[in-house]
């Protein structure tokens, strides 16, 4: 079949944790004897960024990293959907894209017939900027991937799509994967952008006034700190490393003793079931990780197994020290969590899903030509 996917973004995940799902699930579609095709905006906000950031240079590393993939890039005003569709069989719509290229394909869609089309959403807009959400047309849409079961019951309750399925993000484990570590490590990483504020009191309660008051070598990635924000860095004893490409993450992690997964505010609040992309990357890299709390309602893992859990600023700071005394710890706690992302979690996972959902509506189009 031939897939194609209208992403912000296939060539930088400054600041864009979608792009490192996609990455995994076209590659596992292109090993299985698939076609894609990517479309992103010229000037996508993301690749923007990242010029400004890196340099061309970064482009460099997402090519030799995913030889296998490249999008074609495009200018709103001169998009033939006519062409980009001509030959589809799949066409999935991410919701980073703005409400005109939705209807447009929408459109499409209607009037051309031939392709499955999906929305997939990966964000908690729903709930924190339903208008927006509710204002794109997806009526020429089979449905909606939701990356949680909340997300997707959302779509269902306001009427906003014909149907949506579950299809949680994953990890790449062609690219997270455990690596050898230096035999001296650091103690704790930590691998997410600050952005928007929706999460600053529980970095400073999870890692920085743990870090702090343990005396631990840690080390922060990511984009978006403002100076109110490397400055309590550096008063903790942090180091901040700054734009870190997802395919980079298994050796960093491999350098560290443990990782933490503070989840954004959205998420703990109002959309149980959903933990970050980077949590499911970091169990795959085999490193031992705490969480803040979340509440896994859709039981993906398993708490106090695959990953401890933290209550509160003192629980992480007596989870740290458990897992830095014991080694023994250490490593049940990565092996647990390295099995549960294998045996569920990857990215060849989520396309059996995809190819479910697919099969199962065509069944249903069957059933129903068979009734007239």
């Amino acid at each position: 079949m031939k897939f194609v996917y209208f992403t912000h973004s296939l060539v930088s995940d400054w600041n864009h944790g979608n792009a490192h799902f996609l990455r995994g699930v076209l590659t596992e579609l292109i090993e299985r004897g698939h076609e894609v095709a990517v479309y992103e905006p010229r000037d996508a906000w993301s690749l923007q960024n990242l010029l400004n950031d890196q340099g061309r240079a970064a482009l460099g590393g997402f090519e030799n990293a995913y030889p296998a993939l490249s999008s074609i890039q495009y200018n709103p005003d001169d998009l033939s959907l006519e062409k980009a569709l001509s030959e589809a069989d799949v066409a999935i719509v991410h919701e980073w894209n703005d409400h005109e290229l939705v209807a447009r394909v929408g459109e499409h869609r209607r009037k051309n017939g031939g392709y499955r089309l999906f929305f997939h959403d990966t964000h908690h807009r729903c709930v924190t900027d339903e208008k927006s959400m509710g204002d794109y047309d997806l009526s020429g849409y089979d449905g909606v991937l939701a990356f949680g079961s909340v997300i997707r019951d959302r779509y269902r309750e306001k009427g906003w799509a014909k149907d949506a399925w579950t299809w949680h993000e994953a990890a790449d484990t062609r690219v997270f994967r455990p690596e050898d570590g230096r035999s001296e490590r650091a103690d704790v990483v930590w691998i997410g952008n600050w952005g928007d504020e929706e999460r600053t009191a529980e970095l400073q309660e999870f890692l920085l006034d743990p870090v702090k008051e343990l005396g631990l070598k840690a080390t922060v990635y990511g984009v978006r700190y403002p100076d109110q924000a490397l400055n309590a860095l550096a008063h903790a004893g942090i180091d901040y490393a700054g734009w870190l490409p997802n395919y980079k993450a298994p050796c960093v992690f491999a350098k560290h003793r443990m990782t933490v997964h503070v989840p954004r505010r959205p998420y703990v609040e109002a959309l149980p079931g959903i933990p970050t992309i980077r949590m499911f990357e970091a169990l795959a890299c085999g490193i031992p990780l705490i969480s803040a709390p979340w509440n896994d309602s859709e039981g993906l893992f398993r708490p106090g197994t695959d990953f401890l859990m933290a209550r509160d600023g003192a629980e992480m700071k007596v989870q740290m020290k458990r897992l830095l005394d014991d080694a023994s710890l250490r490593g049940q706690v990565a092996a647990s969590g390295l099995e549960r992302v294998r045996r569920h979690h990857t990215c060849g996972h989520r396309v059996d899903e995809l190819l479910q959902i697919l099969a199962g509506l065509e069944k249903e189009e069957r059933k129903a030509v068979a009734l007239l």
